[in-house]
C-alpha cells in the first residue's frame, strides 16, 4: 500500500522520525453496527487504501465509500445526510495536515488562525466564533477524534496523522453526535491494529523554509486474539515571518518626543520621578527561531484484542508535543524596504504544549439483534506561549512613546500557563441485522478541569516605557460537567421510504471557582508584567478588580425529523428539520451568557451516474440561528479590560451545496465541490479591542458599532474546489499529476464589516503533484502548495493604528519518499 498520511507534526525524538499513514482497514472503524455492513465497509476500505494509484485504473467506477456519520457503517450514497468522506488517500494526496488543509475539500467549510493561542476556529455554513480558542468559549463546529468529542481545539486540531479517514457532517449533529455540534462536527477516525498482520511503512520528505518530515507506523500481531500499531509522525519548518532591524531615531529626537511625557509624569508622581533612557536596540529579536514556525510530534499506540467475533476492545494511547511558534500579526502594507513575510518584534515567540490522551471503544455484540457500545475518553493538556501583540505596528520613537500616540507601542500576550482535564463516558445500545425499525439508545456524560494564566502587558513606547495598563487574568478551576440522554429509530416503511425521528435531552453546569483579574496600581512599579510576579501578592503593585466566581446551569431538548426517498437503487431524496444547541456559560466577572439555538430545515440528493462512474451529493438549507453568542475583548468604561460575550439576537443562513466526483475514464478523475452561502447577523451592537470603533451613542466611555444586518465573518458568498489527477501506467509503476484549485469570492474577517483590509477579496489557490508509485511499494511524491504565492487573509486587526492581518502561508513545496512494507 503506497500511502503517507495528512502532515500534522511534534518533535518526538529527533528531527526526523518515522511515520506514516498505514491506512489499513483492519478493524472495523464502525460503530457497532450489522456485521454486514461492517465486513462491507472493510473489504471496501482495503480495496480503496492498499493501492489507490491502481484502483483509478482498474475500475471505471468510483469506489464506493462507507461513512459512520449516523453511529451505523452505512454507504456514503445511502446516507441522508450532508457529510463529506476523505479517505487516507484523499488526506495524502492533498497533503493536509490540520483542519485548516480541509476546509477547502469541504463546501461551506472554513477556518482560522489565531495567532495569541496559536489555534485553529472553524465556521460551517456561516456560522462561527472565533473567541473558541479560550476556555470562555466554545466551538459550534464540534471535533471528534474515534467518536469522542475534544473540547479544546489545541488538540484535536493538530493531530492529522495515521488517519483512516475525517467525515465531515454538515448541520446540527447534536441528536447522535452531541455537545457543541450545533452547525456541524468533525469526525477523525485513527487506523486500527489489525489481527495477524506485519505491515507497516514509513516516509521521509523535506521541503523549503528547511522543512523536515518524516512519519511512520507498523502493526505487530501479539497472539491469534490481540494487535498493536505504532504510529509516529514528526513535522518541522522554519518560521515565515523575518525579523526586521529597528530604525533608531537621533539622540536628540528621542529625548524630544520623551520630554513631554516625562514631565507629565514627574508632575504626577513627584515621590517617583522618571528619567529619560536611549532606546535600548537590544530590546528587539533579531534571530533565533521565528514566528508562523512548525516543530511538532506525535506518538500512538493502539492495541486492539478481539477474544471472539462478538467481542472487541480498541483502546490506544496518545502523546503529542509542541515547540513551534504562534503565527505573526503582519501589517497588510508594509512599511518601505521591508519584505512583506517581516515584522518588527519585541517579544520572541514561544510554544510549549504538551497533551496526553487515552481513548477507549468496546463492542459487543450481544445477539444478533442487538450490539452495545462503550465509548471512553481522557486528555491532559498543559502549555504556555509568548505572543507579540503588537506586531511592531509602531515604532518607538523613544523609549516611552510610539510612531502614533494612539497606540502604546508595546504589548504581549502571554500565557503563564494554562491546563485542561477532561473525561468522557458514553454507552450506546442498538438494533442490527436487517429489520422495520432501526433504534439506538444512548447515555452520555463528560468533564473538563480547565484553569489558565493569561498575561497582557502593555508599556508605552518600548518596554523600557511607562506603563499604559497592564493585566493579570487568573481563572485557577474552571469545570464543566454536561450529561445527556439521546435515542433515534428509523422506520423503513417500505424498500423505499424511511422516517427518522431523534432526540437529545442535554443538562450542563459550569462553574468558575476562585478567578481573578488584577491591573497595575498607578503608582506600581514601571515594568512590563512577568511571570516572576505575583499579581496577587500585596507587594506586586497589582490590585484585584474583578472576581470571576460564578455559577452557570442549562438544559435543552434538541431533535431530528428526517424522510429520505430511494427513488431507485442510484438515486435517493431526502428532508430534515434538526436543532443545534451550545451551552451558555461564565464570562468575565463570573457573568452568565445565554445559549446558542439552531433549527435547520434541509433537503438532499444522492445520485449515481453511468454505471458507478459519476457520483453527485447536493444540499440546500434554511437556517433560524438564535442567540448568537458574540465575545470579544472589551476595555470597560473604566478602563479596565476583559473578554465579554453577549447573546446577539443571532442571523439569518441559507446555502446550497454540491460535491461530484467523476471517472472520465478508468485513468482519470475530476472532484468538484461548490457552495453558496448567505449569512447575515441580526441585531448586534459590538465592540472588540482588536479594532478601532467609534463611540458608543448610549455610554460614550466605551467604544462600540451597531452591526446588525452585516454579513457574517469567514463567509464568501460563493466558493468552489476543482481537483483532477491523470494515472499513467509504466513499465515498473504508475506516474500521477495531479492539480487542485480553489476559488472564493470576497468575504469579511470580522463582524464589523470595516472596508477592504477587514476583509479577504476573492482568491484563487492552486496546489499541484506529482507522484510516483513504484511496483516495488515505494513512491515518490513531490507537491507545490499555493502555486500562485498569494496573501490570503485569514484574521484582521487595527487596533494598534496601520491595519495588520494574519495570513495563510506562502508558496511552499518539497519532496516526500516513502515505502510500505
Amino acid at each position: 500500500m503506497n500511502v503517507h498520511v495528512p502532515q500534522s507534526g511534534k518533535r518526538l525524538l529527533s528531527p526526523i522520525q518515522l511515520a506514516i499513514l498505514a491506512l489499513m482497514a483492519g478493524t472495523n472503524v464502525a460503530y457497532a453496527a450489522e456485521a454486514a455492513d461492517a465486513q462491507a465497509a472493510q473489504a471496501a476500505t482495503v480495496a480503496e487504501q492498499a493501492a489507490p494509484a491502481a484502483a483509478a485504473t482498474n475500475s471505471g467506477q468510483i469506489t464506493e465509500v462507507y461513512v459512520t456519520a449516523t453511529k451505523r457503517t452505512t454507504s456514503l450514497q445511502k446516507t441522508p445526510v450532508a457529510v463529506t468522506a476523505l479517505n487516507a488517500a484523499a488526506l495524502d494526496d492533498n497533503h493536509v495536515q490540520t483542519i485548516q488543509d480541509v476546509v477547502n475539500l469541504v463546501p461551506g467549510f472554513s477556518a482560522t488562525g489565531q495567532g495569541d493561542h496559536g489555534v485553529i476556529t472553524m465556521t460551517m455554513r456561516g456560522i462561527g466564533n472565533d473567541s473558541a480558542k479560550t476556555e470562555y468559549a466554545d466551538p459550534e463546529v464540534a471535533t471528534f477524534v474515534d467518536g469522542i468529542y475534544s473540547p479544546r481545539p489545541e488538540g484535536a486540531t493538530a493531530l492529522l496523522f495515521d488517519l483512516e479517514a475525517i467525515e465531515v457532517l454538515r448541520g446540527p449533529q447534536g441528536t447522535l453526535w452531541g455537545r457543541n455540534s450545533t452547525v456541524g462536527a468533525v469526525n477523525m477516525q485513527t487506523v486500527k491494529p489489525e489481527i495477524g498482520s506485519n505491515a507497516g511503512n514509513f516516509e521521509l520528505g523535506y521541503g523549503n523554509y528547511t522543512r523536515l518530515g518524516a512519519r511512520g507506523a507498523f502493526n505487530i500481531p501479539l497472539s491469534p486474539t490481540m494487535a498493536m500499531r505504532v504510529s509516529v509522525v514528526h513535522e518541522q519548518h522554519d518560521g515565515y515571518v523575518d525579523y526586521q532591524a529597528p530604525v533608531i531615531p537621533s539622540l536628540a529626537a528621542q529625548q524630544a518626543a520623551a520630554a513631554p511625557v516625562i514631565a507629565a509624569w514627574n508632575a504626577a508622581h513627584p515621590g517617583s520621578p522618571i528619567a529619560f533612557q536611549p532606546l535600548n536596540p537590544n530590546l528587539y529579536v533579531r534571530n533565533g527561531q521565528k514566528y508562523n514556525a512548525q516543530d511538532q510530534s506525535a506518538a500512538r499506540l493502539s492495541f486492539l484484542w478481539q477474544p471472539s467475533a462478538d467481542l472487541k476492545w480498541n483502546i490506544s494511547y496518545e502523546h503529542y508535543i509542541d515547540r513551534g511558534t504562534p503565527n505573526m500579526n503582519l501589517l497588510q502594507n508594509q512599511r518601505a524596504g521591508q519584505d512583506f513575510w517581516s515584522a518588527l518584534i519585541d517579544t520572541a515567540p514561544n510554544v510549549n504544549r504538551d497533551s496526553n490522551s487515552v481513548r477507549s471503544r468496546v463492542d459487543w455484540q450481544i445477539n444478533n439483534d442487538i450490539a452495545l457500545a462503550y465509548i471512553a475518553g481522557y486528555s491532559r493538556f498543559n502549555g504556555s506561549s509568548t505572543f507579540d501583540q503588537d506586531g511592531g505596528a509602531n515604532p518607538a520613537t523613544s523609549y516611552t512613546t510610539a510612531t502614533s500616540s494612539a497606540s502604546s507601542g508595546y504589548q504581549a500576550n502571554n500565557t503563564v500557563w494554562s491546563k485542561y482535564k477532561n473525561y468522557s463516558h458514553e454507552l450506546e445500545i442498538m438494533s442490527t441485522g436487517k429489520r422495520d425499525v432501526d433504534w439506538l439508545l444512548g447515555l452520555y456524560y463528560a468533564n473538563e478541569d480547565n484553569g489558565i494564566r493569561f498575561d497582557i502587558p502593555i508599556m508605552n513606547g518600548t518596554e523600557q516605557g511607562t506603563v499604559s495598563w497592564q493585566g493579570a487574568f487568573i481563572q485557577p478551576k474552571e469545570t464543566v460537567d454536561s450529561s445527556a440522554a439521546f435515542g433515534q429509530a428509523t422506520w423503513n416503511l417500505a424498500d423505499a421510504w424511511h422516517l427518522t425521528g431523534g432526540f437529545r435531552y442535554t443538562s450542563d453546569k459550569r462553574k468558575n471557582i476562585g478567578g481573578t483579574a488584577s491591573t497595575l496600581a498607578a503608582d506600581g512599579p514601571q515594568v512590563p508584567l512577568s511571570p516572576a510576579i505575583d499579581p496577587l501578592s500585596p507587594s506586586s503593585g497589582f490590585t484585584v478588580y474583578q472576581h470571576n466566581d460564578g455559577e452557570y446551569t442549562g438544559h435543552k431538548l434538541t431533535g431530528l425529523a428526517r424522510v429520505s426517498y430511494d427513488i431507485d437503487k442510484n438515486n435517493m431524496v431526502f428532508a430534515s428539520i434538526s436543532t443545534g444547541y451550545k451551552s451558555g456559560g461564565l464570562q468575565d466577572g463570573g457573568r452568565p451568557y445565554g445559549a446558542e439555538t439552531l433549527t435547520n430545515y434541509e433537503i438532499g440528493s444522492k445520485s449515481t451516474f453511468l454505471g458507478g462512474k459519476v457520483r453527485m451529493n447536493n444540499s440546500a438549507y434554511y437556517e433560524k440561528f438564535k442567540d448568537f453568542q458574540f465575545s470579544a475583548p472589551i476595555t470597560n468604561a473604566d478602563g479596565t479590560r476583559g473578554l465579554a460575550t453577549n447573546n446577539a439576537e443571532g442571523a439569518n443562513v441559507w446555502g446550497l451545496e454540491t460535491e461530484i466526483a467523476a471517472k472520465i475514464t478508468p485513468a482519470d478523475r475530476v472532484q468538484f465541490t461548490a457552495a453558496y452561502t448567505h449569512a447575515t447577523l441580526k441585531h448586534l451592537v459590538g465592540g472588540s479591542n482588536d479594532y478601532k470603533l467609534p463611540v458608543c451613542p448610549l455610554d460614550p466611555s466605551i467604544t462600540c458599532l451597531d452591526v446588525s444586518g452585516n454579513t457574517m465573518p469567514h463567509t464568501p458568498k460563493f466558493s468552489a474546489q476543482l481537483q483532477y489527477q491523470h494515472s499513467f501506467e509504466l513499465a515498473e509503476g504508475t506516474l500521477i499529476p495531479r492539480i487542485s484549485t480553489h476559488y472564493e469570492t470576497a468575504s469579511w474577517l470580522s463582524v464589523f464589516n470595516l472596508g477592504d483590509p477587514d476583509r479577504q477579496k476573492a482568491y484563487n489557490r492552486t496546489d499541484i503533484g506529482l507522484r510516483y508509485d513504484a511496483q516495488s511499494k515505494w513512491y515518490f511524491d513531490a507537491f507545490v502548495r499555493n502555486v500562485e504565492d498569494g496573501k490570503i487573509k485569514t484574521s484582521a486587526m487595527n487596533a494598534n493604528g496601520p491595519w495588520q492581518a494574519q495570513y495563510l502561508p506562502p508558496r511552499t513545496f518539497g519532496i516526500n519518499v516513502g515505502r510500505s512494507f
